[in-house]
């Protein structure tokens, strides 16, 4: 009995933050367009779907019915409004993930301002999840057949770790501190096929207004992200470095044909990447960019392994599993929320999931 009072007052204290900060993401992302708004609010589904994340409920259903059998929580914890009906909560799960993604900024936003996470140095990283069902070949696409079990929503991705992978994709940007815990501070979800180069510069203009230093793979490799990185215009800084390994060119370090010439962009965007490559080779932007595998690849592994999701996604379609995957970085966020407050540093998390 004294095991279960104690799981309480942990899944208790993790409501009451995620209702306070799905709520100040719902005012911050409030709904647009036609209708009157909804009688049970977004962030209503937001803490439900979380809970249940946290559970490990991998279906709707299954999350559904846990709340079926706990209404004295339910009402409890959000005593102003009535537990939705199934139909309703299926139809909203797939709706939710953009009151999530907001939910995640703020949650960061704490983080970076009660000292828990140190935002200074921040790294970016896209990571690859097979989708559920048969897998559908690029000849198939082509012939536009799609084959019986096939989830449509899907794309094939390719990463150095994974290979080639038919599925999703969530890119996170997690802090990337000397010491200490990585604390996941931005997030997206999209297909596998997404370019991480334009999802990255989405999120530009929501990075903590702390960072000076953004780490990334090869695959973030181009002129357009890292000047916008670096660069308001062309006389401002903004005070950020990108640090992030080129992809090999065949042109690259060739001399330039007889009667050939240089437009002056091209002269400035080549003297703006001699002035990165010459940063990252440096003492300082080599310990610097060695942060990245030891943070946000960590981070990638030990995701995936608290929430099941080494092999596959729980669900179907993107808008399911974009609000699964962002309601379980979220949820990693609270789980490491609660650590910092009991003075805990470390990313000791399995045994908080294994506890509830």
């Amino acid at each position: 009995m004294k095991r279960r009072a104690m799981e309480g007052t942990f899944l208790d204290e993790v409501v009451l933050w995620a209702s306070q900060l799905c709520q100040q993401a719902e005012q911050a992302c409030p709904r647009t367009g036609p209708g009157r708004p909804p009688e049970i609010p977004d962030w209503v589904l937001g803490v439900m779907i979380t809970v249940g994340v946290l559970l490990r409920k991998k279906t709707k259903s299954a999350q559904y019915v846990w709340w079926r059998r706990h209404l004295d929580d339910f009402a409890r914890w959000m005593p102003s409004t009535r537990l939705p009906a199934r139909s309703t909560f299926y139809e909203r799960y797939r709706r939710v993930h953009r009151l999530m993604q907001a939910a995640i900024g703020e949650a960061g936003q704490q983080a970076v301002a009660k000292g828990w996470a140190d935002a200074r140095c921040v790294a970016a990283d896209k990571s690859l999840i097979s989708g559920r069902g048969r897998k559908w070949s690029a000849a198939q696409r082509r012939r536009g057949h799609v084959p019986h079990g096939v989830d449509s929503d899907t794309t094939w991705g390719y990463s150095k770790h994974d290979r080639w992978v038919q599925g999703y994709a969530y890119e996170a940007v997690v802090s990337a501190p000397k010491k200490g815990v990585c604390w996941p501070l931005l997030a997206s979800v999209d297909t596998a096929s997404r370019s991480e180069k334009a999802s990255l510069r989405e999120k530009l203009s929501r990075l903590p207004s702390s960072t000076r230093h953004v780490l990334a793979d090869a695959g973030y490799d181009g002129n357009a992200l890292a000047e916008a990185v670096e660069w308001l215009d062309p006389r401002h800084r903004t005070g950020r470095r990108f640090l992030c390994p080129e992809i090999k060119r065949p042109q690259v370090g060739k001399s330039r044909a007889k009667g050939s010439h240089e437009s002056r962009g091209r002269q400035y965007h080549r003297r703006l990447r001699d002035a990165r490559r010459k940063y990252l080779r440096s003492p300082c932007g080599q310990r610097l960019y060695a942060r990245r595998k030891t943070c946000v690849e960590w981070f990638n592994s030990h995701f995936k392994q608290l929430f099941e999701l080494e092999h596959h996604v729980w669900h179907r379609r993107i808008d399911n599993n974009r609000t699964q995957l962002l309601a379980a970085i979220f949820a990693y966020q609270l789980l490491l929320g609660h650590q910092h407050r009991r003075g805990n540093r470390k990313a000791q998390l399995q045994c908080l999931l294994d506890a509830l």
